[in-house]
């Protein structure tokens, strides 16, 4: 058993936490009083551990090895090949390690990875992150998601790599039912995704529409198929970047179907204000989805890092905290109300997405927990200070102290 007091809370006020294990037995003023060690967390902002939601752990850290691309989604999938055809499990392991460590680190101890599944690859890369994520079991919990980079149908034998995977132990099947060559095959791509999580009892986390042209509609697929097959509260949508150019009619549409259908909405704005709106000029889109109306309707929005100096991004390194703050620039997110939104969508959004049901900052939840020297998370997110403590299960796993000083003349 351990206690921190007159700790900050994130919705105000102060309070003394005690833990018991991996579990949060107590939260109130003054109840670590009878614990003589309990230490003192006076001007200190207390936080859940961050969830990463959306990230591709099997890619990162190879952008020093690839070619310059033209920026775009399709030159940086490209621009990958020829590394992935080269990837080891070994390799892949040490990269996502490396990652997984850092994101700790800064305060993450959730992580939900997207890993290439497809003929270039084989499984080669979910056995390196499956791997990396067991060597870094005693700090974080990593969920890999099988995911169809290549497609399915444009790639024959991803779906019998996909079953592979799955059997393998993926947590969760993903898709990318945009990237098909039309509109039938991208309806029959969503098909084959949840006839796969439906007979291996999975949820579903799928790229959608990460694009510019508000054409594309494989959104609506994929709520319609969810609410279909009663696949409810099952399912994340990632990017969903053509919701933004398409037609208020149809967003206003298939964003309340996506709440009816509980699908939550991953957005990655980190990355697509990278690689969407290319090939615009004057005004150039932001390349984010249509934050401010999922929001608004109730749907449940999480950011995520996406990318670490891989192909699509040579920028990232594994802090939500930065994550949160490009984002609440992004979606101008500037009120308080907007700024608890930004929080919530490293953590509380993520956490249902997963339907975890022992997070957060209250008894009984798991005691993932970091501590930031600031008194606010409206001051961590505008001085983005590194955690002074990590707590994964109830146990430390991180620690740091940053010491600056400033040398005046006489």
């Amino acid at each position: 058993m351990w206690a921190l007091r007159n700790a900050f809370l994130p919705g105000g006020g102060v309070a003394d936490v005690i833990v018991d294990g991996e579990r949060i037995t107590t939260i109130g003023p003054g109840v670590a009083e009878r614990i003589a060690a309990a230490a003192d967390g006076t001007g200190r902002l207390l936080l859940p551990a961050y969830i990463d939601g959306h990230v591709h752990l099997d890619k990162v850290l190879i952008r020093d090895e690839l070619r310059d691309h033209d920026g775009t989604l399709a030159g940086a999938i490209e621009a990958t090949h020829e590394r992935k055809r080269r990837y080891t499990a070994e390799d892949v392991r040490a990269r996502a390690r490396s990652v997984i460590e850092s994101s700790v680190q800064l305060g993450t101890t959730r992580l939900r990875s997207h890993v290439d599944v497809d003929t270039i690859g084989g499984l080669t890369p979910l056995e390196g992150v499956m791997a990396a994520a067991a060597d870094c079991a005693d700090i974080a919990d990593v969920q890999t998601i099988a995911f169809p980079q290549e497609g399915l149908l444009r790639d024959p034998g991803a779906y019998g790599l996909m079953e592979a995977a799955i059997e393998a132990g993926a947590d969760v099947v993903g898709g990318m039912p945009h990237w098909e060559a039309d509109e039938a095959a991208q309806r029959e791509h969503v098909h084959m995704c949840f006839d796969l999580a439906e007979r291996f009892d999975r949820d579903l986390d799928m790229h959608v529409d990460e694009t510019d042209d508000g054409g594309v509609r494989t959104l609506e697929m994929v709520a319609d198929e969810a609410l279909g097959r009663g696949y409810l509260g099952r399912v994340c949508a990632g990017h969903v970047c053509s919701l933004a150019a398409a037609p208020h009619d149809y967003a206003e549409r298939v964003i309340d179907k996506c709440l009816r259908a509980g699908i939550s909405i991953a957005a990655n704005p980190v990355t697509n204000l990278v690689l969407q709106g290319r090939g615009d000029r004057g005004l150039v889109r932001r390349g984010t989805t249509r934050i401010g109306e999922l929001r608004a309707a109730g749907v449940n929005v999480l950011f995520g890092q996406d990318c670490v100096k891989d192909g699509f991004y040579p920028f990232g390194r594994g802090s939500m905290l930065e994550v949160a703050l490009i984002s609440a620039h992004a979606a101008h997110l500037t009120t308080r109300s907007d700024l608890a939104f930004a929080l919530r969508a490293v953590s509380d959004a993520p956490a249902k997405a997963w339907r975890l049901t022992d997070y957060g900052l209250e008894v009984g939840a798991r005691a993932d927990l970091q501590l930031l020297p600031v008194p606010s998370w409206e001051e961590a997110l505008r001085l983005q200070p590194l955690p002074e403590k990590v707590w994964f299960k109830g146990r430390l796993v991180a620690d740091s102290s940053v010491e600056t000083r400033l040398h005046r003349s006489s």
